[in-house]
């Protein structure tokens, strides 16, 4: 790290006033690469830009501010002619564009499009502000300001509160390639989970003995209580806190995202609408859950959206029910006697026969639509029959007010 030390001056008095401040490397160098400097007085010409460290957190839904503050000398340029961009690291050398102003000319990209602004709190903030944030915005930003000659670039780090769980299909485990593992998350209300999101949910207690994509293309499992089928007892492959008798983070490094088949490690946040358990008069098979939640104003709950109700809202209840995927689960906030075990979790009895009448559903209902049913509703179909001693077919179901 290079440090060019000046007598005291304006520009270092606000230097020192912002602490340690971020510049880009010299022109060829690459991008992204920082180094400490105080701004020399005389300097008026040059951007410096100051971001802020660690990173800032927010959830689904949420409203977040990405800071970044720069200074600039206007009396000789103007602030007018200083362009400010924001834009997304997808890959270590690769960016998207998130959103870009020159004085009174501002836009934003894509599905930024609508939630993006600058907070524009005084001159020399570059702050953008973020709304309705989604899954998809969890990442790295970086600020890049710009005038005439001189450019300088901070990074912003954006995290989501949320839940990391590991996931497989009906088809059994070991067999989504990254892509596959990739849309599976998508279908179950989630994306795949980062290395720091998964080794923050091992210190926080998960452990599942099969190895997953991580969003970066690496494959790694979570052991808190290591044991000999799950990579041993520690050493080598462990990651985290030590491995050995504490567990850690078994890491099976970059695989070959087309060939190889694995599970999936997802993460999810906030949960905007509501999960419950219906039950009917009876249980279900797989092919009545839709309608009996349908009925309530509602879907059948993904499951991302039942790890997110367990943890985020604390729904619990020892009754498994359908999810949408075919699988049938329950959570479990406060470990009891035949609830499935000492430790809270979303519960898991794989995929049964979907044509047997063995659960009721978990339904998810979006913010602000209606419940139908208040309690006035039954089921039965519309020519009269009512159970018949289960003649009738449930496919043929419908809503009758009572």
């Amino acid at each position: 790290m290079v440090c060019a030390r000046a007598a005291l001056g304006p520009g270092a008095l606000w230097a020192a006033a912002w602490g340690v401040l971020l510049l880009t490397a010299p022109a060829g160098a690459q991008r992204g690469r920082k180094k400490v400097v105080h701004v020399l007085e005389g300097e008026s010409g040059s951007v410096v830009v100051q971001t802020a460290p660690g990173q800032v957190v927010s959830h689904r839904g949420g409203t977040i501010v990405l800071p970044c503050r720069y200074h600039y000398e206007a009396a000789a340029h103007g602030h007018d002619g200083v362009r400010l961009k924001w834009t997304k690291v997808v890959d270590p050398l690769a960016f998207a564009d998130v959103f870009v102003a020159l004085g009174p000319q501002h836009r934003a990209f894509g599905s930024y499009r609508g939630r993006a602004e600058l907070q524009g709190d005084g001159p020399g903030d570059a702050s953008l502000v973020l709304r309705n944030v989604t899954l998809q915005d969890y990442g790295r930003y970086e600020c890049e300001v710009t005038n005439e000659l001189e450019d300088d670039t901070g990074m912003v780090k954006l995290d989501l509160e949320g839940v990391v769980f590991p996931y497989h299909p009906r088809g059994g485990r070991y067999k989504l390639t990254f892509m596959e593992a990739q849309r599976a998350c998508a279908e179950q209300d989630g994306i795949l989970a980062s290395a720091e999101q998964l080794h923050a949910a091992w210190r926080d207690g998960l452990d599942w003995c099969n190895a997953g994509w991580l969003r970066d293309g690496s494959v790694q499992y979570p052991v808190s209580q290591p044991r000999e089928p799950c990579g041993g007892l520690g050493g080598a492959g462990s990651a985290g806190a030590g491995g050995g008798a504490s567990g850690g983070v078994r890491n099976y490094g970059y695989r070959h995202n087309a060939e190889e088949r694995y599970d999936a490690f997802c993460f999810t946040s906030n949960l905007p609408g509501r999960v419950f358990f219906l039950k009917p008069l009876r249980p279900v098979p797989f092919s009545g859950a839709a309608r009996a939640c349908a009925a309530r104003g509602a879907a059948v709950a993904k499951v991302g959206q039942l790890f997110a109700a367990w943890k985020l809202q604390l729904l619990d209840r020892c009754t498994a029910g359908w999810l949408a995927d075919g699988s049938a689960r329950y959570p479990i906030v406060n470990p009891r006697a035949r609830c499935g075990g000492r430790r809270p979790g979303v519960r898991s009895l794989g995929f049964p026969d979907a044509t047997r009448r063995l659960f009721g559903v978990y339904c998810y209902r979006a913010p602000g639509a209606p419940d139908p049913a208040p309690g006035g509703w039954g089921w039965g179909w519309a020519g009269g029959g009512g159970w018949a001693g289960g003649a009738r077919d449930p496919a043929a179901w419908t809503p009758l007010r009572v």
